[in-house]
């Protein structure tokens, strides 16, 4: 019997994307208007004849977020799968989940494959916890008396004894995740997939669940990884693949795959971003984002100057930076203002940001930047849109030089000595 329980060969996946034309907006004639629609419905006609789905906009076009992906996965090891938003990684995992059909190459699965790819998968909202663990269970393949014997450990791993019996409608997103990864970790999968979703639970949630997915690899099983926590992929994870606008790397050693998306990222970092082009429907956007260092260490401030698209109908926002180490490591989060202040009328608006750095050790820095009208809602994110670098070290006169294992803040820092000389 062959250890090779996944086998991807030359896997890809496209999708049809519309673009709005940029002279829409503008007051046509009627005889343009006439023509411009006409095109519009034949086309439709001609995608409901063939099958495909309807896509608005003026102009369609193919997208593919994954191409010639080839790879193999043995029994029994836990592989992450890294890259930056929109390398194609959980486009991935749904296929390997079969909720999406690849449009071309082939996929092996061989044993039972229990997914995570979002908060709630596989569960009805209308039914209690203890009615979509059974509901879940059998989705997975599981019989009523295998689902019975794992009960107790389900519901004590997920901490929800005491809202069992209450909608899933009801339970915070946190608790729903908790359910979730609990019933797809204890019912036995021979594959286990697990998306970037573990980041909605806490601290002491998520380390459980890197527990029993590493207790679930030692019992023979296999995991499949999603995270933008490198830290975690690191201790969790024996091999790794990085996936980079829908291209893979060959399997390797997790270390090795780390340090290739860190290399890989680093040369193709820069203190400016500027969008593509102009996304169609959405009402806010980031259009350009530069970064400069200012000062000197240990007082290093980073100016930061954002410019917004804001359409008719837009929410005002807050907006938020992330700073980010090696291997994608969360520092520090600055947010200006703690109310939504950019916005308000249609408009280009500027966003001055200054920001006052801790005492980083010398290396390269990325930055997030988010922006929308609450926490829980996103208007737009970009993540690793600009970088910097520190080449001083915050404290005058060391030589020594800084380890990965050294953290990137080094505080201010005083001792005293007290001497008392031996007695003979």
């Amino acid at each position: 019997m062959s250890d090779t329980v996944i086998s991807i060969e030359n896997l890809g996946k496209s999708y049809l994307v519309g673009h709005r034309d940029a002279q829409r907006d503008r007051s046509p004639k009627f005889r343009e208007l006439l023509t411009r629609e006409a095109k519009t419905f034949a086309r439709k006609a001609v995608d409901i004849v063939r099958g495909r789905p309807i896509v608005e906009g003026d102009e369609i076009e193919e997208f593919w977020a994954l191409q010639n992906v080839s790879f193999e996965v043995k029994r029994g090891e836990v592989v992450g799968i890294i890259g930056r938003n929109g390398a194609g990684k959980s486009t991935l995992l749904k296929i390997l989940s079969r909720i999406t059909e690849p449009t071309s190459g082939r996929v092996v699965l061989r044993g039972r494959v229990a997914s995570l790819l979002e908060v709630g998968t596989g569960f009805h909202f209308e039914l209690t916890g203890r009615e979509n663990i059974f509901l879940n269970g059998a989705i997975l393949g599981m019989t009523r008396q295998e689902i019975r014997r794992k009960f107790d450990e389900i519901v004590a791993f997920a901490e929800v004894e005491r809202f069992l019996d209450t909608p899933v409608k009801r339970y915070s997103s946190g608790m729903a995740v908790r359910l979730a990864f609990a019933v797809a970790a204890h019912l036995d999968p021979e594959i286990l997939i697990v998306d970037e979703v573990l980041a909605v639970g806490d601290a002491e949630f998520q380390k459980k669940c890197l527990g029993k997915m590493s207790e679930v690899a030692k019992g023979g099983r296999t995991v499949l990884f999603v995270s933008h926590n490198h830290a975690a992929v690191s201790g969790l994870c024996s091999h790794g693949i990085v996936l980079r606008g829908g291209h893979s790397t060959p399997k390797m050693d997790v270390q090795a795959a780390l340090d290739h998306y860190a290399s890989e990222h680093k040369a193709t970092l820069t203190n400016r971003w500027a969008r593509p082009q102009k996304p169609s429907l959405s009402l806010i956007y980031f259009e350009t984002i530069d970064v400069r260092l200012e000062g000197q260490q240990p007082s290093h401030k980073l100016q930061c100057t954002v410019s917004i698209m804001v359409r008719e109908g837009a929410r005002k926002v807050l907006i938020a930076a992330e700073i980010r180490g090696t291997n994608s490591i969360s520092i520090i989060q600055a947010q200006p203002q703690s109310v939504p202040f950019v916005g308000g009328s249609a408009g280009t608006y500027t966003v001055d940001m200054s920001i006052d750095l801790p005492p980083l050790i010398p290396g390269t820095y990325c930055v997030d930047f988010w922006i929308g009208p609450h926490p829980s809602e996103n208007a737009d994110y970009i993540q690793e849109a600009v970088s910097f670098d520190i080449v001083d070290s915050p404290v005058p006169g060391r030589s020594l030089a800084y380890g990965s294992d050294h953290g990137f803040i080094v505080p201010h820092s005083s001792a005293t000595v007290c001497f008392a000389p031996s007695r003979s």
